[in-house]
């Protein structure tokens, strides 16, 4: 793993992230993706949306200075969620554990959320080396693999210390 940093999006990564979340392996991990990966127009409306929004932190991942993914924190019914996506050229090396501790260090707000497919050993692995545990387990219908699904629900709480 590389030197990884998180940084503003701009666009000049709008193709790198839509062929990133077009990857069909990654999207059958990620499961709960939009119902057609390949839609630009559909990612162009998405991601206006996700940088218009007051209460989306939305960032580059970088390894070495270079796109490695994204990752976010947004709300959802009051509660404040992070979510990552690495493409797969950087899997495998810790770039996502790294780049989850940097955007975490950077909201403030606990606790945090995060979800994952019960399928997606690496969110998984990422989530719980960050401090993330397991709250609670539900099934929904996920577009990236076309069926139901069951996902995790992850929570970080603040530290008893209050740290």
């Amino acid at each position: 793993m590389g030197h990884i940093e998180l940084r503003d999006l701009d666009d000049d990564d709008l193709d790198a992230v839509f062929e990133m979340m077009r990857d069909r392996p990654a999207v059958e991990l990620a499961a709960f993706t939009s119902a057609d990966p390949d839609d630009r127009s559909a990612f162009d409306a998405w991601i206006a949306r996700q940088r218009d929004a007051e209460d989306v932190l939305y960032a580059v991942v970088t390894e070495n200075g270079g796109f490695a993914g994204t990752a976010a924190v947004f709300s959802i019914d009051g509660d404040r969620e992070v979510s990552f996506w690495i493409a797969r050229h950087a899997w495998g090396r810790g770039v996502a554990t790294a780049a989850l501790r940097l955007l975490v260090s950077r909201e403030p707000v606990r606790p945090l959320f995060a979800r994952a497919a019960t399928h997606n050993a690496g969110s998984i692995a990422v989530l719980e080396k960050a401090g993330f545990t397991e709250v609670s387990r539900n099934v929904a219908f996920a577009p990236g693999v076309g069926r139901e699904v069951e996902e995790i629900v992850f929570t970080l709480v603040p530290a008893l210390d209050g740290a």
